[in-house]
């Protein structure tokens, strides 16, 4: 059941380039892998794969080309690309390779990581609790927070161990929807007192 908040405040969007450069280095690297071992088998004449495996491996590097044309096209059309499928087929290809199952692990734990890395940055309110949409999340009980203020497109939580966190707001907030908000932090701490 998903959990409905009195105020989501969306703050500003952090650059995911990091995350996407370490995908496609990932990618590079995974290519260049298999184009090696391609070579090494057709070129070399090295029985370390069939060539059942090394059409499987060529397949493998075509469908992660095709997804990383994919990611690009929704850079273009100002998306936020995910390089996990990409990043599965690689994984896919380390597995068929006989020393590349704990490279293939790795590539793996990306796959799955990547979405969740790669969330819009919110911070949710309600009587219970404030969490931050990240990853993790960032859960904070009324009672260990000391004040929270919303004030000129700038959101601050002051926490009971003299932890401060300020975030920008992405979009201006009215100053009715600021007082509002500012009140309604103000009664969640008076409920806690």
């Amino acid at each position: 059941m998903v959990k409905t908040y009195d105020y989501i405040i969306e703050l500003k969007q952090k650059s995911f380039e990091l995350i996407d450069n370490i995908s496609k280095l990932m990618l590079v690297l995974a290519l260049a892998a298999f184009a090696f071992v391609i070579y090494n088998t057709l070129a070399l004449h090295n029985t370390q794969l069939k060539t059942s495996d090394v059409v499987l491996i060529i397949i493998i590097s075509i469908g992660m080309i095709g997804w990383w044309l994919y990611c690009n096209y929704r850079i273009k059309m100002n998306q936020i690309p995910y390089y996990r499928f990409a990043l599965m087929f690689a994984a896919w290809g380390w597995f068929v390779i006989p020393e590349g199952k704990w490279t293939a692990i790795v590539y793996i734990i990306a796959c799955f990581l990547e979405k969740p890395v790669k969330v819009y940055p919110e911070v949710a309110f309600d009587a219970e609790e404030i969490v931050f949409n990240s990853f993790p999340k960032k859960r904070f009980v009324w009672k260990d927070v000391q004040n929270v203020v919303l004030k000129d497109g700038l959101l601050t939580i002051d926490l009971k161990n003299n932890q401060l966190i300020q975030k920008a707001v992405d979009a201006t907030v009215s100053k009715d929807v600021e007082q509002e908000f500012n009140q309604f932090c103000l009664e969640q701490l008076a409920n806690t007192k």
